[in-house]
């Protein structure tokens, strides 16, 4: 780990620590009026963790790092918005970043493409499983047992089609 080199109170709209860990290197920040914090880092061979939580107190955020994310970098930029500079250090080590209100977790770029893609199938097979309307259809002129396989034939994937052969009544899920 580096050593610590100081900190830098911000005034204005935004009002955090930046505390920023290097070896050899000078940190600072500042906030414009809009509000928007901005940062000033130049630092060599910097642990990445200490990097990104220094860049989320300055945003007033929590971060929450998975197992094994590990990285050191350089970075030298002046007066870049502390997004862009989480980005691209990001982008530089090769993790991703998934953002909960104010927690940011950062894990590898695979790890959290597999957790969007499991999430979108386990959303899938739960909407295909939550059948939405159930029609009740009593024939007086044909057999539901004849119809059944015909109209199932029609609706395909959409629906599911059984029939009550006692009552003449064709049930359509969808």
């Amino acid at each position: 780990m580096g050593r610590w080199l100081g900190a830098v109170v911000l005034s204005g709209a935004v009002a955090a620590d930046l505390l920023c860990v290097a070896v050899g290197g000078s940190c600072s920040a500042w906030a414009e009026q809009t509000g928007e914090a901005r940062v000033t880092l130049d630092v060599k061979d910097a642990d990445f963790r200490a990097l990104t939580e220094a860049l989320a107190r300055v945003a007033d955020m929590q971060v929450v790092f998975d197992p094994g994310v590990s990285c050191r970098l350089t970075v030298s930029v002046r007066g870049a918005r502390w997004a862009d500079v989480l980005h691209a250090s990001l982008a530089a080590c090769g993790l991703g970043l998934d953002e909960d209100g104010e927690i940011l977790r950062i894990a590898r770029r695979e790890t959290l493409a597999r957790e969007a893609r499991d999430r979108r199938a386990l959303k899938e097979a739960q909407s295909a499983r939550s059948r939405g309307r159930v029609e009740l259809f009593r024939l007086s002129y044909a057999a539901a047992r004849d119809m059944a396989p015909l109209l199932e034939h029609m609706l395909g994937d959409r629906a599911e089609v059984v029939f009550d052969e006692r009552t003449n009544t064709l049930i359509i899920t969808e």
